[in-house]
Formats: C-alpha cells, structure tokens, sequence
C-alpha cells in the first residue's frame, strides 16, 4: 500500500473533470481516496425507516495518481519522496525543496 497519502492530508486534483480542485483525504481505498468534495455524484436513495429519501449527493472513490499533497507553504501540489531519519523513521519529503510534509 502507498504511503504517499495518508488520511487527513489535503490534496490537490491533478486530471479529470476536477483538476484543481482541493479537498480532504477521508479515506483510502487500495489503490483509490475518497476525498472531501471532489469527485461527487448523484445517488438515489429509497426512503426507510431511518433515513430519508430522495436524490443524496455522495463522494466517489478517486486514483491516487491523480492527487497530490499540498505543501503548507506554498498551496501547490507536490510530488513526494522519502527519507529516512536517524531514528530509522521513514518520513514523507517535498521532492523539489527536500523539506518534510507534514503528517
């Protein structure tokens, strides 16, 4: 499993019909995220005894090649990479500027 997104990280859309769209990481999926409003679509739901009917508006699963992280200091999405701490700690870097994300 990829730890380049992890839950809660902020991400930017890459490609699709929601390039460049920021939304929150709410779950992984495999080699999918369900991100906090991007990628949604309509789902009709019956009505039953505790939840109401009607049309619901849900966020659907996303690849994760097409999110990137955001780094905090600029508000741009980044391409990751890794290093290792002296403690033997693997942590998440910013490829071009070589600081860590936060996370």
């Amino acid at each position: 499993m990829s730890m380049r997104l992890k839950k809660g990280d902020q991400v930017a859309v890459n490609t699709g019909k929601d390039k460049g769209k920021v939304g929150e990481v709410m779950k992984i999926l495999g080699m999918k995220a369900i991100v906090k409003g991007v990628n949604i679509s309509k789902k009709h739901q019956k009505q039953d005894q505790k939840n109401e009917g009607g049309v619901l508006n849900k966020e659907m699963p996303i690849m994760l090649s097409n999110l990137m992280p955001i780094d905090k200091k600029t508000n741009k999405g980044v391409r990751v990479g890794y290093k290792y701490l002296k403690d033997n700690k693997k942590v998440r870097i910013n490829i071009k500027t070589g600081d860590q994300i936060d996370g």
